[in-house]
Order: C-alpha cells, then structure tokens, then sequence
C-alpha cells in the first residue's frame, strides 16, 4: 500500500538521518521561499486574500508575510499564495512542481503553532518535498495537461511536512493523506485569462494540508489508498501512473536536492530560450535591430502554457516566450523589473516579439519532463545563422546556481521590503536554522 510506504518514511526520517550537503540545501530553499513570498506580499491578490482571512478573523497562532497573526490554517493560506505570486519560486523538473510555495508556508505555520526546533522544520521540509516530488513523478506529464501539479501533488507534500511537526504515528500519517488526496485540485484554464486562482492553487493546497495533518491527530480518518485505489488520485487524475515511481529509493536518497531556482522572472518553460538568446547576444555582440528572426524549438507543454504570442497583461507576459525572449535581448535580463507595463508596450520590444516563433521539436518532447531542453536559431539581418542548444536552463541541478547567487537573489527580491540589516539578519538566520531551538514570531 502506497500510503503505507510513505507513512513509514515520513514517520521514521529524523534529522539524524539528514546528510549535511541536504541540511545545507533545504536551507537554500527555504531562503528562496522567503525571497518570494516578501517579493509577492504586496501584490492584489495577496492583498484579496489577507482582507478575507482578517474579515473571517482567526485565533493568532502564526505570523503573516503581510505582517501580523492569524490561525494557522490561514497563514499557510497567505503565506502560500504570496510565494506564488512573482514567478521566482523554485522548481522540480520531472515533477513539474514549485515545492516551495506549498510545502514551506505549511511547515512554517505549523512550526511556529507548536514552536518546533529549526532542524525540525528543516527535516520536514525535506520530507514533504520527497512526498510531492514522488507522487508528481508518477501522474506526469499526462496530469499536468489540465492540473496544476503544484496545487494538486503539492497539497500530499504540505500534508506530509504538517504531519512529521505534529508528530504522527503511522496511522494517522495515512489519514492525513488521504484527506490530503481528496482535496488535491487546481486546474490550468485560469491561465487564459490571467485569472488570480494561479496564486490561490498553491495557498490552498498548503492551508488544506494543515487542514488534512491536525484533523488526522483529532482521529479524523481519510481513505487509506487515495493514490492507486480504483476511485483513487491516480485513476481520476492522469491517463496511466507509474507507481514505481513513489517509492523508488523512497528513504535511501532526499529529492529536494534535485530542485532547481529560477533566476528569471518568469514561467520556467521559458527560461531555456532567455538562457540562450542572453548567450548568444554576449557571444556575438547582438543587437536586437541586428536580428531578422527566432525560432525557439522546443516541447508542447512549454507551447501549451508559455506559448502566447501576443500578452496583453504583465501576468500573461511572464508565460509568453517571444515576450520573454523579447525582453530579455531588448533589457540584457528578464528579472522582477523587466516585467511592466511599460515594457509590455514598448514598440521595440513588440516589433521584437513577431520575429519570435515557437515549434514544437519531436525529439526535445521526448525527453520531456526529464529534460526541460530548447533550441534556438537565430537568423541575422546579414545573414549568420546562430544556433545553441540547452538541456538544463540555469538553475537546475545539471547547470546549478551557488549559495551566493541566492543570497542575492533574496537581497534584489528584498530590497524593497527590508532594510540592509533586515535582509542580512535574515540571511544569517535561514543559514543557522539548524541551530534554532524555538520557531516563534516567524515574520515579527
């Protein structure tokens, strides 16, 4: 039994067990998360959804991105969507989940709830991005045409970081995942029009499996095979599940370390291309009114999600690859500020984005989710034919960023929210989390 196996890792992974170079890493992690969510906190939606939690009102048990207390049901709710909101959070290839913006806001609400150590938040960050990764692996690529892995796999991944803070005994573990399992939804069509679901999916799937661990620790049962029972996640959500996959060296190897960061601004399906027009501009000495046209080769998820040719909002301009491509030549970066109004319809940049055409490439799909690849062939105005190719964009394990590249990924993110002795204060705090033995006023 599925859930069973997972039960068994979560409740026996004691931080003991962890490798130093994993402590290390999921530190890195969590500091990314937090750069989001600081990043994001400002933003309308994030904003909609404090006003409904602070409306509903709340017994003030964990702190708030946006400042403040509330329960802890509810901070994961906050906390979750904000680290969602500008497209900077982290994310795991054959998966194809942003662990972070779910598993994080839970582990934290909860740890502060009940005011575990600093290794026990770091070993239950570790353990549910094990579980979502896991599940993830095994419904994709076919379940991520209409849902939203992060919001969906996510939800089992919170759920199992919530249960080893509350301490569950294997039973309870499997309940918790399966309340986890029959909330688990998120679907990909607001991303037609921009609509705000995006930043509820990954809110919600943290607020739900807080919801599913402290029920289960009351003796609220959940269905003891949610993954591959006949009416199970795996029957209803993906066309054939790859069951291995859960519990392959499940407890002998830690996937957090397979995760990537992004350094872009933007949907990771188009980080490839941004990588390789920045390269080949450097390499050359391009400039944008050099170049007669792009093709970006690449696989059909990318098309079906980062394809719009023409954005006609900041939001839809982060799933767009000529849009992306386009800025990232015309500014030399595709960071948090290159996303604007002013940028959207700026004519160079739009003259730029119609010489930007996007293919689908039969061999980049087949090696599609494990390889996130592109090609790009840039033909110029007097006539050089450039091409470059990448299997890993920046960021991923393959083509990694250093500890360095993060802390100013956080400081650039931060700048406008923290001071300098704020942003460093944090720093120095996430890297000696392990030596943290009380997790309270998390945000104060």
């Amino acid at each position: 039994m599925l859930s069973q196996s997972l039960a068994s890792f979560i409740h026996r992974t004691k931080y003991e067990y962890l490798e130093e170079d994993v402590v290390q890493f999921t530190k890195l992690c969590i500091l990314d998360w937090l750069g989001s969510a600081l990043a994001g906190s400002h933003y309308k939606p994030v904003q909609i959804l404090k006003a409904f939690i602070d409306e509903m009102g709340g017994n003030p048990q964990a702190s708030l991105v946006t400042g403040g207390k509330t329960s802890v049901y509810q901070a994961a709710l906050v906390n979750g969507a904000s680290s969602h909101m500008v497209e900077l959070d982290d994310i795991h290839k054959a998966s194809i989940i942003h662990a972070a913006t779910v598993i994080i806001p839970a582990a934290v609400a909860v740890a502060e709830y009940r005011q575990k150590s600093g290794q026990d938040l770091i070993t239950a960050v570790v353990v549910g991005y094990d579980v979502a990764f896991r599940i993830g692996e095994a419904v994709s690529p076919s379940h991520y045409r209409y849902w939203h892995n992060t919001a969906t796999c996510g939800t089992f991944g919170a759920a199992a970081a919530a249960a080893k803070l509350l301490e569950l005994d294997e039973e309870q573990i499997i309940n918790t995942l399966g309340t986890a399992g029959t909330q688990a939804a998120g679907l990909w069509q607001f991303i037609d029009d921009g609509a705000m679901t995006k930043q509820l999916h990954p809110g919600k799937a943290a607020m739900e499996g807080v919801l599913a661990a402290i029920t289960a620790q009351k003796g609220f049962t959940g269905a003891k095979r949610i993954l591959e029972g006949p009416r199970g996640f795996f029957k209803a959500m993906c066309e054939e599940a790859d069951e291995s996959k859960v519990t392959q060296q499940l407890g002998e190897v830690f996937k957090i370390k397979e995760n990537s960061f992004k350094i872009h601004a933007s949907c990771r399906h188009t980080h490839q291309p941004i990588d390789v027009v920045l390269e080949l501009q450097k390499t050359y000495n391009i400039a944008p009114a050099d170049i007669r046209h792009i093709r970006v080769r690449t696989y059909q998820s990318a098309i079906e999600i980062a394809g719009y040719a023409n954005p006609e909002s900041v939001y839809a301009s982060k799933f767009s690859i000529p849009y992306c491509v386009a800025v990232a030549l015309e500014k030399g970066s595709a960071g948090l500020d290159d996303f604007n109004e002013r940028n959207l319809q700026d004519p160079n940049i739009r003259n730029l984005m119609e010489k930007v055409e996007v293919v689908l490439d039969p061999e980049i799909e087949e090696e599609y989710p494990h390889k996130w690849a592109s090609l790009v062939e840039m033909e110029l105005n007097d006539g050089r034919q450039l091409s470059q190719h990448v299997d890993f964009p920046k960021g991923d394990p393959e083509n990694p960023v250093t500890k360095e590249d993060l802390i100013n990924k956080f400081k650039r993110m931060t700048q406008d929210k923290l001071s300098v002795e704020q942003t460093n204060s944090w720093v120095d705090k996430i890297m000696k989390l392990d030596q943290i033995r009380v997790l309270d006023e998390w945000f104060e």
